[in-house]
């Protein structure tokens, strides 16, 4: 099962390339930001929003609220959602 998790952005590290660093669950990931409707310094439109992140991009962004939310229903969900958290730990963008 592919499930689009909802993640903190923390860091903006390539802005020409659109990767930032996302945290879902304690996990830190780079993602693509290209997606998301962000104009102008990706730092100041992007740190410490939540976002939508589905293998390796990030789709939408989210409020707090309806991420951590989705991130209580996901929890029990229990073996699928661990999978998943394996599968983000396993992944990476360079």
């Amino acid at each position: 099962m592919c499930l689009a998790i909802p993640g903190r952005v923390v860091k903006i590290l390539d802005d020409a390339n659109q990767l930032a660093q996302v945290e879902v669950a304690g996990v830190r990931r780079t993602v693509n930001v290209g997606l998301l409707d962000a104009e102008g310094d990706l730092e100041v439109a992007l740190a410490g929003q939540w976002v939508l992140i589905h293998v390796g991009f990030a789709l939408s962004r989210i409020d707090e609220r309806e991420a951590l939310a989705t991130l209580e229903l996901l929890e029990q969900m229990g073996a699928d959602y661990e999978q998943e958290l394996r599968e983000l730990r396993a992944s990476a963008i360079e």
